[in-house]
């Protein structure tokens, strides 16, 4: 069994992954520090282009994978889903991250379906 990295640490080094790419990072909702799902909202420039979340795959590892309303940029489905997630799951993290090309960022991280 393999150590799993825990959803604090994991928004902790994206965070400053997203900074030290010229990007913003920014916390929208606290989860739970240890086990909390981890889901995030990719966006340019203020305009969120989708929502990722951290799965596992077949393999036991982990990827990032698309989660979410068909359009994103709609803020009102965009809110109603987060609520909705939160309601479901208290204990889920939202994490915003702003930058140029946040799907290739994504990909280059940890991995992206």
């Amino acid at each position: 069994m393999s150590a799993r990295i825990t959803s604090k640490t994991l928004v902790s080094a994206l965070r400053r992954r997203v900074e030290a790419a010229g990007g913003h990072a920014m916390v929208l909702t606290k989860g739970d520090e240890i086990s909390g799902a981890v889901l995030l909202a990719l966006a340019n420039r203020g305009v969120v282009s989708g929502l990722r979340e951290r799965g596992m795959a077949p393999d036991g590892s982990y990827r990032w994978v698309a989660a979410g309303p068909e359009d994103a940029s709609d803020p009102q489905a965009l809110s109603a889903y987060l609520e909705r997630r939160r309601k479901f799951d208290p204990d889920i993290w939202v994490v915003e991250i702003d930058l140029d090309e946040p799907e290739a960022w994504l990909a280059d991280f940890i991995g992206a379906e």
